[in-house]
């Protein structure tokens, strides 16, 4: 681990810092380089200048960097150049932990191959297997997939198979393992060309994923960019210590406090999340939700409202935190405590991105003390308090009891809607109930 280190701190302190490269000085051909152009990528990411140039030159690569590094485009572009000089189907496969993540990766491909006609398909669970059956036949270039799914078409679909693979990539590899994908990624490693080029990307270096990598790699050359768990320098944290019972009063509070800013608020499980969007917009707040007992569809509809700015507040379960790159988020809000300190530099890492600054807060009760102190422990440094009117916190109770209430009434309907349908709702369906609610609290409130 200390050459790593090594490694990483000679890249941070070499001639990466001093002068800027450019994509050309890393050996990326001109066509590809437009594209980076084109995408408004100026400089190549600490990740890039250290990985790129190693993976052009046939080497498989380990890649050790926090999110929002640019890892995508550190295995993207070699894949792609290698792709242009013997172009073939079925060239490339990209495994990752989260379907919104796949997508992510996919839209990457398609913008730096579009002048160069690459074709990618996404293929993971939640979406009808038939037409990804169909996309398969057709063969593209690169696969971006979750392992589960992907097995079930390899075992499943006849005359797909991935014999001629020349570039095996697994992103957010620690996370892959983390959700108890081994015995698919085994699966996978088996039918797979030993003879290919291997990608492993992870923010950690867990035991789980050196197995892997001894498992898959050849002679791999590391690059690591953070030796130590880090949350960007821009980021300003800072934490809140209140009584439990308050939480979603002070969590009004802070949105009106930070009113005009996006907010990506993260809380434990899916029900808190959707209680909170139904709580949230009961008050009139544009909140969305995003879980992972939302149908397939229903997710992305939200992550695109909330990236094109159409609703300016995320509620999301750890689903959302890994990976995805929304480019305006202001103010990340820790609802509910992460219980691994881990997920707290990946929940922070939505925002200040690519060089932006942003806030995070968290919220910490009674009994997440100690939690919280392992997050301050694995950064490395102590938190500041958030400056809070706690008169003014104290005003909002009523108000937001009476949402409380309301948003309860909402899940229960929203349950007995679901079990006669059985289908996913997405919570603006229930403006029903809160209208009929309304119409007899104008009354009240005016008194």
């Amino acid at each position: 681990m200390a050459a790593g280190d090594e490694e990483g701190a000679a890249a941070e302190t070499g001639a990466a810092v001093e002068e800027p490269r450019t994509f050309k000085d890393l050996g990326v051909t001109d066509v590809l380089c437009e594209a980076c152009d084109q995408l408004g990528w100026k400089v190549p990411t600490k990740i890039q200048v250290e990985a790129i140039p190693v993976a052009l030159q046939g080497e498989d690569v380990i890649g050790l960097a926090e999110t929002g590094s640019g890892k995508t485009g550190a295995f993207a572009l070699p894949i792609l150049q290698a792709l242009l000089e013997t172009p073939q189907r079925l060239f490339a496969l990209v495994l990752t932990p989260t379907r919104e993540l796949a997508f992510q990766i996919s839209e990457q491909f398609e913008a730096l191959g579009s002048s160069i006609g690459v074709q990618s398909t996404v293929i993971v669970g939640g979406i009808d297997t038939m037409s990804q059956s169909l996309a398969l036949a057709k063969k593209p270039h690169v696969i971006i997939a979750t392992p589960g799914r992907l097995v079930d078409h390899l075992e499943n679909t006849k005359g797909f198979n991935l014999r001629a693979l020349k570039f095996l990539v697994m992103d957010e590899a620690d996370r892959i393992l983390n959700m108890d994908f081994e015995t698919e990624v085994d699966k996978i490693l088996k039918v797979i060309p030993r003879d290919r080029k291997t990608f492993l990307f992870s923010a950690t270096m867990t035991k789980k994923v050196q197995k892997l990598q001894r498992a898959a790699l050849k002679n791999p050359v590391k690059c690591a960019v953070s030796s130590k768990y880090q949350t960007v320098e821009k980021l300003q944290q800072y934490y809140i210590f209140i009584p439990s019972k308050f939480k979603d009063s002070y969590l009004v509070y802070i949105l009106n406090e930070l009113a005009g800013n996006s907010f990506m608020i993260f809380c434990s499980t899916c029900n808190n999340t959707q209680r909170t969007a139904l709580l949230l917009r009961n008050l009139g707040f544009t909140a969305i939700p995003l879980h992972g007992q939302m149908s397939q569809n229903k997710r992305l509809g939200s992550l695109n409202k909330f990236k094109a700015k159409a609703r300016s507040i995320l509620l999301a379960t750890d689903v959302a935190s890994r990976g995805l790159d929304i480019p305006h988020v202001d103010v990340v809000i820790n609802f509910d405590i992460p219980t691994h300190s881990k997920d707290y530099i990946h929940r922070v890492g939505r925002t200040a991105r690519a060089g932006r600054s942003g806030k995070s807060i968290t919220f910490v009760t009674q009994y997440d003390v100690e939690l919280f102190q392992r997050i301050e422990h694995l950064i490395g440094k102590k938190l500041p308090a958030f400056p809070m009117q706690e008169e003014e916190v104290m005003m909002l109770t009523e108000r937001v009891a009476e949402a409380q209430r309301i948003a309860r009434m909402e899940l229960r309907e929203q349950g007995e809607k679901k079990r006669s349908r059985n289908d996913d709702d997405d919570t603006e369906e229930a403006i029903g109930v809160r209208n009929k609610v309304a119409g007899g609290k104008k009354k009240k409130r005016k008194a």
